[in-house]
């Protein structure tokens, strides 16, 4: 049991910058989730998103603690358990899950809803990591992709099926980032991403209708200004009408008028919130934040002591670069909406308790660190 649990250990040697700023990214979504006002005056407050968001996080501290107690490399010997219950979480998810927004993505377990792609994509970078982090197989040579990219793919259709790209969106990037980590030469990375880039045509072909819809009025934002471009284009009224330092807290107008629904204020678009509460200073501390966490999880990533360990923290910080750089840049128009929260910020139960799973776990490979 000592192997695995060592309480002085894991305190002295802890990832103190993570752990700030974990701590730092989760109060600010508390207090714009608490400024959106999805809650309301006459609402119960264990009601209020403010205060649910509250008891995730609560939730996830002891799951972030045991995360970073546990020895990851135990995870190593039970990792064919963690893909198939993950790859199980997601096939029944499609049979007894609950539809919300056109997705077939939660399992309804009464008092919260619960997202099983987002503990999946989790269990892939252990997988990943566990295969291309043994030291007898060669990672340089091309095969060494096909099973990566099987594993990666059942993941990717059983998610896409739900449907949910914006999830899907993430394990490709989560794969090639670890096995170009891994050794892979650079020549067999560029086949990969053009081979990426020739699917597209194919991707569009079984898309959803509201999928091809937001790419069109992405492309067009006149489109369809009273529906599907709604959201985006109040998106960046918001962003753009913060100013420097924005309107301030609680008194965005975008935002507490409706203008940005109350639906996806707290989750999807809690940067726009924030970027017409605060301003480009409120904006530039948040994305600071975030900088630092990224600059935390790849000095881990450098110091790990042994290949296994540094593919987790690659691939956790790879899962949350991507998630943020997507949600931001839809915010702000650069991208279709594809409905992706922002991490530790945005609202949400299963999404909140799983990042702090997954920067537990990346604390456990920073403790045994060399």
């Amino acid at each position: 049991m000592a192997k695995f649990f060592n309480l002085n250990h894991s305190l002295l040697r802890m990832d103190w910058l993570a752990l700030i700023a974990t701590g730092m990214l989760l109060a600010t979504g508390v207090t714009f989730i608490f400024s959106t006002g999805s809650g309301g005056e006459n609402i119960a407050l264990i009601d209020q998103q403010w205060f649910r968001q509250l008891a995730f996080i609560f939730a996830g501290i002891p799951v972030y603690i045991a995360m970073t107690l546990v020895d990851y490399r135990w995870y190593k010997d039970i990792v064919g358990l963690i893909y198939g219950a993950c790859i199980a979480l997601l096939i029944g998810v499609l049979i007894f899950g609950i539809e919300i927004n056109n997705s077939k993505s939660w399992y309804d377990l009464g008092f919260v809803n619960f997202q099983p792609a987002e503990l999946a994509k989790i269990g892939l970078v252990i997988t990943l990591a566990a295969y291309l982090g043994d030291p007898l197989r060669n990672t340089r040579h091309p095969r060494i992709i096909i099973v990566p990219l099987l594993l990666t793919g059942f993941e990717f259709i059983l998610i896409l099926k739900q449907p949910d790209l914006g999830t899907a969106m993430i394990l490709p990037c989560v794969v090639m980032t670890q096995l170009f980590v891994s050794g892979l030469p650079w020549r067999v990375i560029g086949f990969l991403l053009l081979m990426g880039v020739m699917c597209v045509p194919l991707a569009w072909k079984f898309a959803k209708p509201y999928q091809k819809e937001r790419i069109l009025v992405f492309l067009n934002p006149d489109r369809d200004p009273n529906g599907a471009s709604w959201n985006a284009a109040q998106s960046k009224l918001a962003v753009g009408s913060g100013g420097l330092t924005g309107k301030g807290i609680g008194q965005g107008t975008q935002n507490i008028l409706g203008f940005l629904p109350t639906t996806v204020a707290p989750t999807d678009f809690i940067f726009s919130v924030i970027a017409e509460e605060k301003g480009f200073l409120g904006s530039a501390y948040l994305l600071g934040l975030y900088t630092l966490l990224f600059g935390s999880l790849a000095r881990t990533a450098l110091r790990a002591s042994d290949m296994f360990g540094r593919l987790i923290a690659v691939g956790i910080l790879t899962m949350l670069s991507v998630h943020v750089s997507i949600n931001v840049a839809m915010t702000i128009g650069l991208m279709p909406i594809v409905g992706l929260p922002l991490p530790l910020v945005s609202y949400g139960g299963s999404f909140v308790v799983s990042m702090m799973l997954a920067l537990g776990l990346v604390q456990s490979v920073h403790v045994r660190r060399s």
